[in-house]
């Protein structure tokens, strides 16, 4: 599929993509090539919603995930190959009324300091420090980071640019990282040290480090930035400042971390403050 792949860059070019979903969509068409074995300028809506059939219900993928599928399947057939509106869904999204698992300050802790190599140590604590999503972090450069301030700028989904705050601790390990490795344009590189790393490698990161910690397993490496949250609603910070850290655009996405934090002390009732005047 070298040609129609060549077709598809092109196309994402142009329209300006984001390397994250450049990413994501050749890895969705490489997908569908290799569950047929046909070109896919070949296959039928049939076919498609077969390979969707399977992700949703055999390998049970998350709706994200299935959702960036779909797109890119979409963007295959109507957009490079200027063929008529594809017969192929999926169902639409449920409302998750779980809260995301939030690890204790102490389980965080061990977590980030479980991985020998320096930059991988930077780079969570640079997740949880700041709140990043890993699409954000592999972005740093050194020029976004405002050390009188202790701020960090930050590009986030749609190319949106924003501050958060930056952990003493995050600035001291993002230092002993430069010594060592002498980044070139991204903190954390891949083997081409110009480029950013994958966020596939970011991912493989936190689980080795987990893994190391013994620290429980509650999902990817998004879990430091739910705990981010949630610890810093805890510590006392302003939720509209928090959500101003998130990047979030709707108060509600951020009150879901308004929960207890595991380990927490119960809070006090201010009745019980009153009789205690």
């Amino acid at each position: 599929m070298s040609a129609l792949r060549e077709a598809v860059c092109l196309e994402m070019r142009l329209r300006g993509f984001s390397p994250r979903t450049h990413e994501s969509y050749l890895y969705a068409l490489e997908q569908l090539w290799a569950f047929h074995r046909q070109p896919l300028e070949r296959l039928s809506c049939r076919q498609v919603q077969q390979f969707l059939d399977e992700i949703i219900t055999v390998r049970k993928l998350a709706w994200a995930t299935v959702n960036v599928y779909f797109s890119a399947f979409r963007f295959l057939y109507e957009q490079v190959l200027k063929q008529s509106a594809r017969q192929f869904s999926i169902p639409p999204r449920g409302r998750s009324r779980t809260r995301p698992g939030v690890l204790s300050p102490e389980e965080t802790r061990r977590l980030i300091e479980a991985p020998r190599n320096v930059k991988h140590r930077a780079l969570l604590s640079l997740v949880y420090g700041s709140g990043l999503r890993v699409s954000e972090v592999v972005l740093v450069q050194p020029v976004d980071v405002d050390r009188g301030r202790m701020m960090l700028k930050v590009t986030g989904k749609g190319h949106k640019q924003r501050y958060t705050i930056l952990a003493r601790h995050s600035l001291t390990l993002l230092e002993e990282h430069w010594r060592r490795n002498r980044p070139k344009s991204y903190f954390f590189f891949g083997r081409d040290r110009c480029a950013p790393m994958a966020v596939g490698t970011a991912q493989a990161i936190y689980y080795q480090a987990l893994q190391r910690s013994g620290v429980r397993d509650l999902g990817g490496i998004h879990t430091l930035r739910h705990c981010f949250a949630s610890h810093a609603i805890h510590n006392g910070h302003d939720v509209f400042a928090v959500k101003r850290w998130l990047g979030h655009s709707a108060l509600a996405t951020t009150g879901r971390y308004m929960h207890v934090v595991p380990g927490a002390p119960l809070v006090v009732s201010p009745l019980d403050t009153l009789a205690e005047a």
